[in-house]
């Protein structure tokens, strides 16, 4: 990776020895780690240098993990930066109110250096195919999805979903009638061996149809196996 090409990951995390191998095994693989220890000085560090993705840790001093990944996606300077959560064990609560503000993947800890470089891969490279792709718009009655804006309209009138709803509605909405199940919906969303459970695809799923009033009747539910777009 030369240094044109150097990717900036913001590392939020407050326990200097994990934040420390974090950055050093970051940095042999060639990225830019720009590191801090509170929410408060992420934020500030973020406004400053921008970046190419978010470590960011849940359990922070001052605005925590939640609140500040809120923060990001609600500002449209970062609300396209892939936000990957790191958690402690027994924190699925959390993971699922992550995902649901935006937030692209989330990591366990303790963790292998080499998964974690792998998500890190993994997210930045969904997001560069996520800017550059021009995949057609999609019209069907009251929806109108555009991929390259990263725009959804209901009978004109914008709705602002998070990164992954969007995705949930772009996968079923371009193919009306077939039936996904939510291991297929993941796969195709963040890539194989995600590990997540089916009760948050559903979660995802009851916040998308609460913001797409009367397109919410279109996405049905097929007992026992998954979901699909009305044909």
């Amino acid at each position: 990776m030369n240094i044109q090409n150097k990717k900036r990951i913001h590392l939020i995390e407050d326990e200097a020895d994990i934040s420390k191998l974090i950055q050093y095994n970051l940095s042999l693989e060639g990225f830019d780690v720009i590191c801090s220890y509170s929410g408060e000085e992420g934020l500030k560090s973020i406004e400053l240098f921008n970046g190419d993705l978010i470590l960011l840790d849940l359990m922070l001093p001052g605005i925590d993990g939640l609140q500040l990944c809120r923060k990001l996606k609600e500002h449209k300077n970062t609300t396209n930066i892939p936000v990957i959560m790191v958690t402690a064990s027994g924190e699925e609560e959390d993971i699922v109110k992550g995902l649901e503000l935006g937030a692209e993947d989330y990591i366990t800890k303790p963790f292998s250096p080499k998964v974690l470089i792998a998500r890190v891969k993994t997210a930045l490279r969904r997001s560069e195919q996520s800017a550059t792709k021009k995949d057609d718009v999609i019209e069907i009655r009251e929806l109108l999805l555009h991929p390259g804006k990263h725009e959804v309209l209901i009978s004109g009138e914008k709705v602002n979903l998070t990164p992954s709803e969007f995705q949930i509605l772009h996968l079923l909405s371009r193919r009306p009638g077939w039936v996904l199940t939510r291991s297929q919906i993941v796969d195709a969303i963040r890539g194989e061996g995600y590990a997540v459970t089916d009760r948050t695809i559903d979660f995802q799923l009851v916040g998308l149809r609460k913001k797409l009033a009367s397109v919410a009747e279109d996405i049905e539910t097929v007992r026992g196996i998954g979901y699909r777009f009305r044909e």
